[in-house]
């Protein structure tokens, strides 16, 4: 501009810019910037269509008149600070400021510092939280965030500070420090709701997607601080309920106590709308992973039952209708077995999931006995109890006999009722010939606690007979025990005793008869006790007070048989236990008798001194020699001809009945537990 002459010259050239050629252009712009650089720059910045010449008129032949107008009225890109930069364009990212772990530092100390917590610091946190949890779930990698977590040590920075310091933080930012009232109460729980809804959900996001179980036992610890708050939210509620109950159900060890207590939390915190839902959904779910019982998942079941418990026993008015309902169901599948004789019928029944359901009922029932609410469904409970015992009353079923008498004896103890078991146990004595010999040798006893039902061809194994006489045993001793100190205790047994005699007089299995004649003699100790304490009575026995008092004075003072089965107790106890605990060791290594090389001649002579000096084989059995060749007595032969002639006189319509029933389960096959799901509709 300060050369006019050159700007004439320059304005002329530009007059004749349609008759030019862009390369001629292009060759006159440079000219100009070597001869009035000033006026170059002050095109760049005002018209910058006339320096790009070349590129617009490609644009013209192609695009015709309208492209010309409509490129004419569009506004450029505003490069320069103003007003109109408020209102952005919505499709505009934000911008990302990049976390540090020296801002993260600083978070922290703001966090725990002892002032007062501002909302800003907390609001920005939980942004912070938000922009890592984008950062492992944004599937495109792009996060739309006014923050950007890059590294995994910034990543495990914010999700450490978060867990650790920001429930302390919200509690003293909202005053629940010293008193314990509800969130939604305070005065500056409107602020932090939204933030707190946004962390929430985050932070179900972490807990669903996380396997590691240290990291899910951190997480759950940090969840059970925020339950109060989960409480405020129906809607993160339920979901956050859901998927505690998946892990309670399917977890580790610490994982399932720690998704229980959250739950238990969180339910409690809104009980009036919650209750109903999470019975009904935990009851679901123990019925379905209750299918299968094995050593390994017996534990997780057990746990599932008492945690059930104690859920139920929150509010015993709104459990009854659950709990009445679920009992009604199971006397319905049992009804349907008893009236359609079909083997699909009983299989609903005869099956593990039926049978933890009447676990679960009895040990509700039992542990809330001193309340009335639940005490009208005791009856209905035992009468499908001992109504499932009768329905396949055959050999294969002795398991599920002793799991369902094992319910009982526990209900009676645990509610101070009187409960006739003894009749289901003795019947076993008296039903089957123990005197039958094997038809199989095996190594492995056969344990009761984890079976239904018996295949056929461990009916014929040597350790099948032993299992059935340590069980009931262990049963008769246990009731028994149990109702040491009733005044009628003599009455009770006495039907027993001359069961388990009559048992003694047919019976030639030693170790049987000696088990059993030990245990006979203890329950006479107890009756002679029990009728000499009796005698000193003056009060009438009709006065139920009197009675009740004479009996908690008898059981304070002690019997004789509660004494024994006190020892009895411990010592078996010590025993289960080191069978679990060395039994998985010893597994591989059994040990060998070396026995020296003895001609034929003289092997009768040495099974003699090996008698006299007693058992040398590992496991003995009741009925085979040590050569392993079965061997019948003199002793044997007689009793055999007059079992006959009983059998013969003893055959009527009702063992025709038990029969079509064995064979009906064979046909079935020899699974070892027949199991059938219940539909969830039906419950």
């Amino acid at each position: 501009m300060k050369n006019p002459k050159t700007a004439k010259v320059s304005s002329d050239e530009l007059d004749s810019e349609e008759e030019l050629s862009p390369e001629v252009h292009k060759k006159s712009l440079e000219k100009l910037k070597k001869i009035d650089p000033d006026f170059y720059s002050f095109l760049e910045e005002n018209d910058e269509n006339l320096l790009n010449f070349g590129e617009d008129s490609e644009d013209d032949a192609s695009g015709g008149e309208e492209d010309d107008e409509e490129k004419l009225h569009k506004p450029g890109p505003l490069k320069g600070d103003s007003d109109e930069s408020d209102f952005e364009d919505e499709d505009a990212k934000p911008i990302q400021g990049k976390v540090n772990l020296k801002l993260v530092a600083q978070w922290q100390a703001e966090l725990q510092s002892e002032g007062k917590i501002k909302l800003p610091t907390l609001v920005t946190v939980i942004k912070a939280f938000n922009a890592a949890m984008l950062r492992v779930t944004s599937e495109d990698g792009t996060t739309q965030s006014e923050f950007k977590v890059e590294g995994s040590s910034v990543f495990n920075a914010v999700i450490q500070m978060c867990v650790l310091y920001l429930p302390g933080a919200i509690k003293k930012y909202l005053g629940m420090e010293q008193s314990g009232k509800d969130p939604q109460k305070c005065k500056h729980f409107i602020k932090i709701k939204g933030p707190l809804v946004s962390y929430l959900k985050d932070l179900l996001k972490l807990l669903s997607g996380v396997t590691s179980e240290n990291i899910l036992t951190v997480l759950l610890k940090h969840l059970h601080q925020m339950s109060i708050y989960v409480a405020c939210f129906s809607r993160i509620s339920k979901q956050s309920l859901k998927k505690l109950i998946m892990l309670w159900s399917s977890g580790e060890e610490t994982v399932r106590v720690l998704a229980f207590l959250c739950i238990l939390r969180i339910t409690r915190n809104q009980q009036a709308a919650l209750l109903d839902l999470v019975l009904k959904a935990m009851y679901i779910t123990y019925v379905k992973n209750s299918k299968f019982v094995s050593p390994s998942t017996w534990p997780g079941i057990n746990f599932m039952r008492r945690s059930l418990v104690e859920m139920f026993s929150l509010d015993l008015n709104a459990s009854y209708q659950h709990v009445f309902l679920y009992i009604r169901q199971l006397a319905i599948h049992l009804r349907n077995a008893i009236v359609v004789q079909k083997v699909e019928n009983r299989q609903a029944v005869y099956n593990w999931q039926f049978i933890n359901s009447l676990h679960l009922w009895a040990d509700l029932i039992g542990a809330t006995s001193n309340k009335q609410q639940l005490q009208p469904l005791l009856y209905p409970l035992v009468m499908v109890i001992t109504n499932t015992i009768k329905l396949v009353p055959t050999h294969q079923y002795y398991p599920l006999r002793f799991q369902c008498a094992e319910i009982l004896i526990n209900l009676s103890k645990e509610t101070n009722t009187f409960i006739p078991v003894l009749p289901f146990l003795v019947e076993v004595l008296t039903t089957y010939d123990f005197n039958k010999k094997h038809k199989k040798v095996s190594m492995k006893p056969l344990d009761f606690s984890c079976v239904l039902r018996l295949a056929k061809s461990q009916l014929s194994e040597n350790g099948f007979k032993d299992a059935v006489i340590e069980r009931l045993y262990a049963l008769l001793l246990e009731y028994t025990a149990n109702e040491a100190h009733n005044i009628a205790f003599p009455d009770i047994s006495l039907l027993a005793v001359l069961q388990i005699k009559q048992f003694l007089k047919t019976c030639t299995v030693s170790n049987y008869t000696k088990k059993l004649r030990q245990l006979m003699e203890k329950i006479e100790e107890n009756s002679k006790f029990i009728e000499r304490e009796r005698a000193k009575v003056s009060f009438a026995l009709n006065d139920e007070k009197m009675v009740a008092a004479w009996e908690s004075n008898i059981k304070a003072k002690g019997t004789p048989l509660c004494t024994f089965f006190e020892n009895w107790f411990k010592i078996n106890n010590i025993q289960k236990r080191k069978k679990v605990s060395k039994n998985d060791e010893i597994a591989g290594e059994l040990p060998m008798i070396k026995r020296p090389k003895i001609p034929d001649t003289n092997v009768l002579k040495t099974n003699a001194k090996q008698e006299n000096a007693g058992p040398m084989v590992l496991f003995p059995s009741d009925s085979e020699d040590e050569t392993g060749d079965f061997k019948i007595t003199e002793e044997e032969d007689k009793p055999k001809s007059k079992e006959k002639k009983l059998k013969k006189k003893k055959k009527n319509k009702g063992k025709a009945n038990i029969k079509k029933m064995e064979q009906e389960e064979e046909d079935v096959g020899d699974k070892q537990d027949i199991v059938q799901d219940f539909s969830v509709s039906d419950w």
